[in-house]
């Protein structure tokens, strides 16, 4: 028997001892009565505590799952250049000729008449580069292309691929919406790229032909935007 300093009672000490029969420990007090309210609140401190440690490990094994369903990325390329870094000045070291019909004072257009595709670059009065845009090229040509299509987006997506591809690469979009052209009716896919930082492009628009009869949608044309857009 000891004391406390406090209130001079005396203090019930506990020991352990082994069950013969069901090799459990059991608590042995001189006074039950203290020793029982002793029990119980250790009793529901402990359930307590397990339900706290069973909860966190539960979100922590369910949380890679979780994440391992969403697939998304970003994109900070298209034909090698990229929007609200690289000049108009390297744009024309890549493409050389631009085409003048369709050329302003604030854009410039390269054309591969035989591929029929188009490739327009945006720029402000620094000749930054803020938009960039790939697509089909309307007027027929007479000639026929010897070479595949370079101008595509650092994942490696270009005009004509399947919108599977456009979904592997870059997951579900924010949105769809639909859209047409030259009657045609069309499907845009808009990406934001907001999650992945303010200095990446923010903004990826992809026009795709609709899905009809079995046959795949497939890309006419995307845009990629800077941060500044």
């Amino acid at each position: 028997m000891r004391f406390s300093r406090r209130d001079k009672f005396p203090v019930p000490s506990f020991k352990f001892f082994a069950s013969a029969g069901a090799g459990t420990r059991r608590l042995s007090c001189p006074r039950g009565r203290l020793c029982g309210g002793w029990l119980l609140r250790r009793a529901v401190f402990l359930s307590f505590l397990a339900a706290i440690v069973a909860t966190a490990q539960t979100v922590h094994q369910q949380q890679p799952a979780r994440n391992a369903t969403t697939h998304r990325a970003n994109e900070l390329t298209l034909a090698g250049l990229r929007p609200g870094r690289d000049t108009l000045n390297r744009a024309m070291q890549l493409y050389h000729n631009v085409d003048p019909k369709s050329s302003t004072k604030d854009s410039q257009t390269w054309l591969d008449t035989c591929a029929r595709h188009t490739l327009t670059v945006d720029f402000d009065d620094d000749k930054k580069i803020q938009v960039i845009r790939t697509g089909l090229n309307a007027t027929p040509a007479n000639c026929r292309a010897v070479s595949m299509n370079v101008w595509k987006t650092g994942h490696g997506l270009g005009v004509g691929g399947t919108t599977a591809r456009l979904s592997q690469l870059y997951g579900e979009p924010d949105s769809k919406s639909p859209s047409t052209r030259d009657g045609q009716p069309l499907e845009l896919w808009y990406y934001a790229f907001d999650w992945a930082g303010p200095d990446v492009p923010q903004v990826m628009e992809v026009l795709c032909t609709r899905e009809s009869e079995g046959q795949p949608g497939r890309v006419v044309e995307i845009t990629l935007a800077a941060p500044s857009l």
